[in-house]
């Protein structure tokens, strides 16, 4: 899905215009799309469900199903609400873990994504802020024009052994246990969701990912297609690149992007 065209978005101090695109792709190895994603404004996020875990496709697409039931379109939300998704969403997938014979086969899903929320007027008076949200390892970037920063932090073995000084960022992009994820919905009864507020004007576009585009690309060279895209003026297409790019560096996972660039008019 791509738009070229901007969906305007009512804001109490005037309107946004939203350009959006969003693909998803089961790549070149697996047989089941496990990833889903959501892109309607105020919500856009993927969702990528555990593989070999019970049900991973039907995890994923009951965190759509919830937050589409939860938050209203077309409108901004608030942090609380979407919390409140969050919580009904691990809920509802840990409703599909099914119990049998060999045990208790526990699905899951990873949940990353950004939504347009109201936090209360700053000192400028603006009260929207950019909300992303994070649970697993999928990703959020946030692009400035010039730089492509990720905006959550992975809940995966990897990130543990990098915070504590055990290696490089650089050695745990290619870490055999880069997979491994430490926190996800469905898990447990309870979900450990990490949040962070963004000020309006600190990004202008952000990239919502499944893990089968980070663990395919550097960050550097997702920046690249920024970079180019960016110099042309023109962002159109970029969720295609992204995927396809994903798809030619081996495709090993299903991939999913959504790109939300926000223009004030």
């Amino acid at each position: 899905m791509a738009i070229d065209q901007p969906s305007p978005f009512a804001l109490p101090s005037g309107t946004l215009d939203l350009f959006v695109e969003a693909r998803g792709d089961v790549g070149a190895v697996r047989k089941v799309n496990e990833d889903s994603l959501l892109a309607a404004a105020p919500v856009f996020l993927v969702a990528d469900g555990m593989g070999g875990h019970a049900k991973g496709d039907a995890a994923s697409q009951a965190v759509v199903q919830v937050f589409a039931e939860h938050i209203a379109p077309g409108v901004l939300t608030t942090p609380e609400q979407v919390l409140d998704a969050i919580h009904s969403a691990n809920d509802a997938v840990r409703d599909l873990s099914t119990v049998g014979d060999s045990g208790t086969a526990v699905a899951g899903t990873t949940l990353t994504g950004v939504a347009l929320v109201d936090a209360g007027p700053d000192e400028e008076g603006e009260s929207y802020r950019w909300m992303v949200f994070n649970v697993g390892d999928s990703r959020v970037y946030g692009w400035d024009g010039r730089v492509l920063r990720q905006q959550s932090v992975d809940h995966s073995a990897v990130q543990e052994m990098v915070d504590a000084g055990l290696i490089s960022a650089e050695d745990a992009e290619q870490h055999p246990e880069r997979n491994v994820i430490t926190r996800a919905l469905g898990a447990e009864d309870s979900v450990d969701v990490d949040v962070w507020l963004n000020q309006p004007r600190e990004y202008g576009t952000y990239l919502v990912c499944s893990d089968g585009l980070s663990k395919e690309l550097e960050r550097s060279e997702i920046s690249a297609i920024f970079a180019r895209h960016e110099a042309q003026g023109d962002f159109t297409g970029i969720a295609d690149e992204l995927v396809e790019a994903a798809l030619e560096a081996g495709g090993s996972d299903n991939v999913s992007v959504v790109v939300v660039r926000a223009v004030t008019p």
